[in-house]
């Protein structure tokens, strides 16, 4: 089995943790702070995600990723959730970068989505680690988790595990 990792930022650590968590081939999930080279060397909320390209390919990952979060907005909030895709190679790098122009196409406004190097990573204290997963009925989980893996299913529902 062919494992890579990538880190994905953009929202809350906790939505972003459940998005990749419901996918078929990602087979861990580790929910923290990534921080990538100076000016986005501060830590921003974000997800390592380890999985096998063979049963779910970077595209599919990064388009989930845009979809999920607010991948066009330059809010006020981005210090704290940096809508980024942190890279391990300058080859993934690349391969981000193409993908995120042509995926542009899909959306009315401009992609702020940045591809940045991967630093460092922080993970989040014990007790918020699998937060959906532990706490799928609490109202955050409700009414900003389970209308995201709604529309996982709608959109990529051959790679959710919950077809």
């Amino acid at each position: 089995m062919n494992q890579i990792k990538i880190g994905f930022g953009g929202g809350c650590h906790w939505c972003t943790e459940a998005v990749f968590q419901s996918l078929r081939g990602v087979s861990k999930v580790e929910q923290g702070f990534i921080k990538s080279i100076a000016p986005h060397d501060g830590f921003s909320e974000a997800v390592v995600v380890k999985f096998d390209p063979d049963v779910i390919p970077l595209k599919v990952l990064i388009d989930v990723h845009l979809r999920t979060h607010a991948s066009t907005s330059q809010h006020k909030m981005r210090g704290k959730y940096r809508s980024a895709v942190y890279t391990y190679s300058s080859d993934q790098a690349d391969c981000v970068q193409r993908h995120i122009k042509e995926a542009q196409s899909d959306f009315d406004e401009p992609i702020v989505t940045m591809t940045l190097p991967f630093d460092g990573f922080k993970p989040s204290l014990e007790r918020f680690q699998r937060y959906y997963e532990t706490n799928p009925r609490k109202p955050f989980c409700t009414a900003y988790i389970d209308p995201k893996l709604s529309k996982i299913r709608r959109l990529f529902g051959q790679y959710s595990v919950q077809e």
